[in-house]
């Protein structure tokens, strides 16, 4: 800080002139950045009936400004939410358990996405992943739970996919207005060689429709049907855990003792095997040594 003191005390004039300068800079060169107004879109001039199908394609009306059409794609009304439900349940009986809530998924209008079933010493597991109609989520989350001996853990949650799904609104609107430019263009060449390149980037612009229209039905399916993925087991200590509770001591005590048992079985399992296969081993042993030994007189 005295260095610079001392600088400006040496160089009074340029000081002078460097302060000018700013000044000078600060009255016009940044007035125009300072007194510019940013257009906001105003949300009242926004359409609430619009769909989300509903945008404008890429050489749309002029009349439209940017800014509108960007203020629309972001804030549209329809949100698309998926759901998604995880339960965890302690029951009496896992296979009979799995088969009521498949015939009760039926019932309301469903389907089973896929289903698991295991039978270890410990006790039977089972899982089974289904999706319903949105509106029956809660109806049959009580149902599953009221199946239950006890619910382990219960989780919900949600996540937003209108971005993306306009987002693919958008490219197809643009990929579908490419293929009818080349369809036109097409239309008016006269050279083979030319009509079988178009035709090619018309095959490559369908296929491109094609996955982005498959991906987008996929995505309306989601947004009208929620996943629930169910965990079933006679013992509440094989079930996922999704609890606020992070340290369970009882679990990790559990799951140490079964951890010993299956290496002691291991352990078993692997001296069975060498009882079984020492008399093969041992008459490896001895014939390879009787045949060096009959080599060895030999020379």
């Amino acid at each position: 800080m005295g260095r610079f003191i001392d600088w400006i005390k040496r160089n009074k004039l340029s000081t002078l002139l460097i302060l000018i300068s700013i000044y000078l800079l600060g009255k016009t060169g940044f007035s125009p950045f300072l007194g510019y107004n940013i257009a906001i879109p105003n949300p009242k001039n926004y359409d609430s009936n619009r769909q989300i199908g509903s945008l404008p394609m890429a050489g749309g009306p002029a009349n439209e400004s940017s800014e509108d059409s960007n203020y629309a794609a972001s804030q549209p009304t329809n949100r698309m939410v998926a759901k998604n439900a995880n339960l965890s349940l302690q029951v009496k009986n896992v296979i009979e358990t799995l088969k009521r809530i498949d015939e009760y998924t039926a019932s309301i209008g469903g389907y089973m996405v896929d289903s698991n079933l295991s039978s270890p010493k410990e006790a039977p597991y089972g899982s089974i992943t289904i999706r319903i109609p949105q509106e029956k989520l809660d109806e049959a989350l009580n149902q599953f739970q009221s199946m239950a001996v006890k619910v382990v853990s219960k989780q919900v949650y949600s996540y937003d996919i209108t971005e993306e799904y306009i987002d693919i609104e958008t490219r197809l609107n643009t990929l579908t207005a490419n293929q009818k430019r080349f369809k036109e263009i097409m239309d008016q060449a006269t050279k083979p060689d030319d009509i079988l390149k178009i035709q090619q980037q018309i095959f490559n612009l369908q296929d491109q429709i094609d996955k982005l229209y498959g991906r987008q039905k996929y995505m309306e399916q989601t947004a009208k049907t929620a996943k629930i993925t169910v965990y079933l087991s006679t013992d509440e200590f094989a079930l996922p855990y999704t609890g606020g509770e992070s340290f369970r001591p009882e679990v990790i005590f559990k799951t140490a003792v079964r951890s010993l048992i299956q290496n002691l079985q291991k352990i078993a399992a692997l001296f069975i095997w060498i009882i079984v296969y020492t008399p093969l081993i041992l008459i490896i042993i001895i014939t390879s040594i009787l045949i060096r030994k009959k080599f060895f007189k030999k020379q």
